[in-house]
């Protein structure tokens, strides 16, 4: 596979590195807006080909597949023309900045026949793959209960940066920029890693989004920081289990952490993972009654990274895919409105509705998400 690498920042030198460690896999070509990064990325990697638009890379056109590794506002133009050039596309999260560019990303993906797919990384996660097949063969019994959450703290912290300086970080705190916040950043994520272990669709959602100060006058240079820092959500899932999915930026102690507790009538899972491993642990049978839980053995699986590879060689679209990655920014669309409206709002089409419900209400109503 010849893959082209659009965008040339730090999340791509890492898809880089997976890629490259795939038989077959050749990136014949870089992309980027900025010179001097896009050269100093090329001379890293090795890559001869070098374009400073979209244009020029498809004009050339020598590539099977592009992974689009640009900012979130970018996916959608630049991932429309590749599709429209008939390559195959390997999209960083989110899709899109909101739920109709990714419709329209996904229909034209579909029907031009390509391979697409979204790097939800947490999906190379063992200890998710393993939780999702236990609860599918029937190991939790009914789910009932679901909790997850993503704690980051590089607010706190300086562990990965200092955000007060550096626009890779300040970007993120600034809708005018292209944020949708924590919600829009990691929320796609924990939505996935909650829907796809407990392998029950989410079929409401009630959310409330905050935002911090962190500087005088909300703003640092062109950075107005009134992106959301931290959201909280109740939603229900298509078994009837209830669930709470939070995330934030302020937890202190936790640089990169995820985690995700899945209660069923006969047992129940607990997945954590952070920057140095994952563990996966259960309380099953005889340690029920004194709620002892215990370590259980996960063996590798494939990355995405490789699962596209395979997609593109054998024409067979795997998953995570784009339209499964568009019904997750529905749910993030309509969790800012209900925090917006502050009432019930259903959704009676496939389209993002944002009609009020009863006076008072709090739920927010969308079609399942098939995982």
């Amino acid at each position: 596979m010849r893959l082209l690498v659009l965008g040339t920042g730090s999340m791509a030198k890492s898809q880089v590195s997976h890629f490259k460690l795939i038989e077959g896999v050749e990136v014949v070509g870089a992309v980027d807006t900025d010179p001097s990064r896009l050269a100093e990325f090329s001379d890293h990697f090795g890559i001869e080909k070098r374009f400073l638009a979209i244009e020029e890379a498809i004009a050339w056109g020598d590539f099977d597949a592009a992974t689009n590794v640009t900012p979130d506002r970018i996916h959608h133009p630049t991932t429309m023309a590749l599709i429209a050039a008939g390559k195959h596309v390997f999209c960083e999260k989110p899709l899109a900045e909101n739920y109709a560019d990714a419709l329209e990303m996904t229909t034209a993906a579909e029907t031009a026949g390509v391979i697409n797919m979204v790097n939800l990384t947490y999906r190379n996660v063992a200890p998710l793959q393993r939780a999702r097949e236990m609860v599918l063969a029937g190991e939790l019994g009914t789910i009932k209960h679901v909790e997850a959450s993503y704690l980051q703290s590089w607010l706190v912290s300086r562990a990965w940066g200092d955000w007060r300086t550096e626009s890779r970080w300040l970007w993120r705190l600034s809708t005018g920029h292209g944020s949708n916040g924590v919600l829009g950043d990691v929320g796609i994520h924990i939505l996935d890693f909650a829907a796809y272990g407990a392998a029950t669709d989410i079929d409401h959602v009630f959310a409330r989004l905050k935002t911090f100060n962190k500087a005088p006058g909300g703003q640092i240079g062109e950075y107005l920081l009134d992106a959301n820092d931290s959201f909280t959500m109740s939603v229900d899932f298509a078994n009837g289990a209830l669930g709470v999915i939070h995330a934030t930026r302020w937890a202190t102690g936790h640089l990169n952490e995820l985690k995700l507790r899945i209660y069923g009538e006969r047992g129940s899972l607990e997945i954590i993972h952070r920057p140095n491993g994952s563990q996966l642990r259960g309380c099953f049978d005889e340690n029920i009654e004194t709620a002892t839980w215990a370590d259980i053995d996960v063996a590798p699986v494939p990355t995405n990274y490789q699962r596209f590879v395979e997609a593109v060689a054998t024409g067979k679209q795997l998953d995570p895919n784009f339209r499964h990655a568009a019904n997750l920014q529905k749910v993030i669309d309509l969790a800012i409105v209900s925090e917006k409206e502050r009432r019930e709002l259903n959704l009676l089409s496939e389209e993002v509705g944002m009609t009020p419900g009863p006076e008072g209400a709090g739920n927010v109503e969308v079609l399942p998400i098939a995982v």
